[in-house]
């Protein structure tokens, strides 16, 4: 085993923990994909990072699922976001909080959401902008 490729936990206990918390950041993640306000790569990160340390199958699974694994390999290669998913991501993030904050007439609440908006927002245009081949 090469040195700086991650090892599965020696605990059980450990074992399954992460695997639990692996399968439901998978679900928020998957959720996340349809749902603006969500976030999808964060959790998918957090599952790969979980599945590495209780289950090299599941883990192997993941990076390598067609619709998923692009998501994970792409964030963890360094290649960044395509400018189309950039787009999408904002622009369907801006219409899921205008519609939210035109149904809550809360005003903490629309800060909030406005808020979060603007951060992720930030933090996508941030993102290297991965060119197409």
């Amino acid at each position: 085993m090469p040195i700086d490729e991650p090892r599965l936990s020696r605990s059980p206990v450990v074992r399954y923990a992460l695997l639990t918390i692996g399968w439901l950041s998978l679900v928020l993640g998957v959720i996340g994909i349809f749902l603006p306000v969500l976030p999808t790569t964060p959790f998918l990160l957090l599952s790969a990072a979980c599945f590495v340390r209780s289950s090299r199958r599941v883990y192997l699974w993941l990076v390598t699922h067609p619709q998923l694994g692009p998501w994970i390999r792409d964030y963890l290669d360094g290649n960044g976001i395509p400018l189309r998913g950039k787009i999408w991501a904002i622009g369907l993030m801006w219409a899921g909080i205008g519609f939210s904050c035109w149904l809550v007439p809360l005003l903490w609440a629309r800060l909030f959401m406005l808020s979060s908006a603007v951060l992720v927002s930030i933090y996508i245009l941030r993102q290297k902008t991965r060119r197409l081949d």
